[in-house]
This record gives C-alpha cells, structure tokens and sequence, in this order.
C-alpha cells in the first residue's frame, strides 16, 4: 500500500507568513476552518511581538522527497499469513495425535506390567518355598509335603494368571536370558551349553523378571 504525505494548501500559505500576521490572514482567508485555533493565535503573536521578526521560506516538499512505504500486494500477504497459520495447525495436529498415542501406549503397558514390582519380590518367596519342598519330598506321603505341594500349585497357576513365564532352560546360553554362573568343561563342539539350572527365570510377558541362573559348558583347556 503506497502512502503519500500531502500538506494542505492554505497550511503551506501559513507557513510563508510571519507569525506577527498569521492572525490577520487566519481572519481574512480561512474564517470557518481555524475560528477554533484563534485563542492559540493570539498567544503566539504576543509572544512573537517580543521577538525579532524571521521570515522562513518552507519550501514546498516535490513528489520524490516524500517517503512513499512499499509493501507486498494485499492478496500476497493474506496467502503468506494463511500458508503460516496452515503449517502451524498441521505440526500441532502431527504433535496432538503422537502424544495421545504414546498416552495410549504408557497406558496399555501400566496395566500390563502394574503387578512388576510385586511379582520380581514374590519370586524369592518362591524360591525359598521350593528349598522347604526339597526338603519335605523325602517322604512325599507325609501330610506336610501334601500340602505344601498344593500350594505349590496354586502359586504356579497365580504366576500364570499373571503372564508370568518361566524362562526355558534346555539348549543353549542366551546372555539375554541367562547367567552363567560356572563353566564346566565338556567335548569339543558342545560348548556354550546349559548343563545344569541353579535358580529359576522368570519373564512378565516380553519383560525380564529375573535371569535364569545355570551352568554353562565350556572347551577343555588344552595340556601343556
């Protein structure tokens, strides 16, 4: 949008007089349209009447001094700004759509794992469960072991219920799942082997509860 700065014609009049006679050409030549400003007159030609009279020549500013603002066509700025607010809207709707589903998600995986804690203190009970058992299977008649075998049981299909697997144990090591807490030597070509289990693994679905402890087949050391 061009802007062009115009000063009035009788404004550049004024200006050519001394301001002692501003008062007597405001009278003559524009009684309606200054009558408002001929108090504000009165005080500027008493006070120019105690100054030495300057007569100043304003010259009349040419078309190529004014300053004229350039600006971009209307119908260019509201596409730019309405391009902005478009790409704007699209990263907030890209934005609000992941977080709800990584709200989902978290969500989903507080009500598959919220038993974790529970389950990963529960399995040393177990363990212990199962020493007490070894030791009562001596006479596997008896009423204690009957019991006990029982509630043996139980635990087994509460961890099932649960989605708690135990880690499987028959071929070989897995660093991932289990750990190796001895080596014993055996035959050329079966190394890396799950000889024997010393604590059970457990996993809550595709989470680790605990690793299994075993005992891993190694090379023989060659003789010196």
């Amino acid at each position: 949008m061009n802007i062009k700065i115009r000063t009035p014609l009788w404004r550049r009049q004024l200006c050519s007089l001394p301001i002692s006679q501003w008062q007597e050409e405001i009278i003559v030549s524009f009684p309606k349209e200054l009558t408002l400003a001929h108090s504000w007159l009165q005080v500027s030609s008493m006070q120019a009447d105690n100054e030495p009279t300057l007569e100043h020549e304003i010259p009349e500013p040419s078309p190529e001094t004014v300053p004229v603002a350039e600006g971009l066509d209307p119908w260019q700025e509201l596409e730019a700004e309405a391009a902005k607010w478009k790409e704007i809207s699209l990263r907030t709707a890209a934005e609000m759509e992941n977080l709800r589903k990584r709200t989902t998600r978290e969500r989903e995986d507080a009500i598959r794992y919220a038993n974790q804690r529970l389950l990963e203190e529960l399995i040393p009970v177990i363990d212990n469960f199962e020493m007490g058992m070894l030791a009562a299977s001596q006479d596997t008649k008896s009423m204690i072991y009957i019991g006990m075998d029982m509630v043996r049981r139980q635990l087994n299909e509460f961890l099932s219920s649960q989605g708690v697997e135990e880690i499987p144990t028959n071929g070989l090591f897995d660093p991932n799942l289990h750990d190796a807490v001895a080596q014993e030597e055996c035959a050329a070509g079966d190394e890396d082997r799950i000889l024997k289990v010393t604590r059970r693994g457990f996993r809550l679905r595709d989470r680790l509860l605990r690793p299994a402890s075993v005992v891993v087949s190694k090379v023989p050391t060659p003789a010196e």
